[in-house]
């Protein structure tokens, strides 16, 4: 089985983008009806949510030594977006729900790019988690397995010295 590639550069900054976008759409279509404006409102919803599920994938992997080229990339990405919300927030053309909408992107791609920054750093400063044990089979469990005392006779010590005596059988 391949091991996947951890360095998607695209997935942080296209989710977004979707979720900047439909956020935008849904406030600003003009003549939405209710349904269309609360269906954009709850897809937008999710994006953001792939969005932080996406960034918290890239900041907690280990199979990068350390800080990587494209965790630099993702960090001015995300910087980005929120200076481009920002400064959509203060053109006076745009509609105050637009302009609403875009002070909460840029909080929330400010929020999402120090999120990162941070978790990121955790995770190359914690050590790594121990390797995982093979789990066993039942064979090897039951080896391991006290045998009970079912009779709780004990035997006489002449015959427990002539099993000792006694080459073992290989089985």
């Amino acid at each position: 089985m391949r091991e996947r590639r951890s360095g998607r550069v695209g997935t942080v900054s296209g989710l977004a983008l979707l979720a900047g976008g439909t956020a935008v759409a849904a406030v600003a279509g003009g003549a939405h009806s209710i349904f269309a404006t609360i269906l954009l409102g709850m897809l937008a919803v999710g994006m953001g949510h792939a969005l932080l599920t996406e960034v918290q994938r890239q900041a907690r992997r280990r199979n990068v030594g350390g800080w990587a080229s494209h965790d630099t990339v993702n960090t001015v990405l995300l910087a980005s977006w929120a200076g481009g919300a920002l400064s959509a927030t203060l053109l006076v053309v745009a509609p105050a729900t637009v302009r609403a909408v875009g002070l909460l992107l840029a909080l929330a791609y400010a929020l999402s790019c120090v999120y990162f920054v941070a978790e990121r750093y955790r995770t190359i400063s914690d050590p790594p988690p121990a390797e995982p044990r093979e789990p066993k089979s039942p064979a090897q469990l039951e080896a391991q397995r006290p045998k009970p005392d079912v009779t709780g006779l004990r035997p006489h010590p002449e015959v427990t010295s002539q099993r000792q005596e006694a080459p073992a059988e290989t089985v």
